[in-house]
């Protein structure tokens, strides 16, 4: 492990940072400051998304929830019954309902894009997310590397403070194969 630690850090010493590319600097950059480097997802998100993206999202919020679905199939058989029954001989659309064809065409012209343009923000969130996990997973790996280092390194020091056999230790036998004394 400190072999590679060091190629890393020569690597590093020697090229700078300025070959890797930005997730990689900032992971470099939290590990090195010893920040926390986990991230409220929508928070982060939230503060990139402009008024429009977020307009779309609630415009596909309604329109893909059941009491849109629910609420059109009302004002659809309204429409019909008032045309065909209420306002039989009158009737501002009867019946092949031209009129609310239509309106029918007009919205989902409307609606499709901006379904369309809130899954394109649905998946840049999820790269979003795949690249903070990818930062916590680095962190994590390098914060699990330290702590194999720092016993390790504990184990070395119990190595020469406590020759082999010479010390009864009554935990001896809780402690992993290891770190034994024998």
């Amino acid at each position: 492990m400190n072999t590679e630690i060091r190629f890393l850090a020569q690597h590093l010493l020697h090229a700078g940072v300025a070959p890797l590319n930005e997730r990689d600097r900032r992971v470099i950059a939290r590990v090195a400051r010893r920040v926390h480097t986990a991230r409220d997802l929508n928070r982060v998100f939230e503060a990139r998304s402009t008024l429009g993206q977020r307009m779309a999202d609630r415009v596909a919020t309604v329109g893909g929830s059941w009491g849109f679905i629910v609420g059109f199939g009302v004002f659809l058989v309204a429409w019909a019954g008032l045309n065909v029954v209420v306002l039989a001989g009158h009737a501002f659309d009867p019946y092949p309902f031209v009129f609310l064809n239509l309106l029918l065409s007009m919205l989902a012209a409307l609606q499709a894009p901006i379904i369309m343009m809130s899954q394109n923000r649905q998946a840049a969130k999820d790269r979003l997310a795949a690249a903070l996990d990818y930062e916590v997973n680095v962190k994590s790996e390098t914060a699990i590397a330290e702590l194999h280092d720092k016993v390790d390194r504990l184990h070395d020091a119990l190595d020469r403070l406590l020759p082999a056999g010479e010390v009864d230790l009554p935990l001896r036998d809780a402690l992993p194969v290891k770190l034994r004394v024998a």
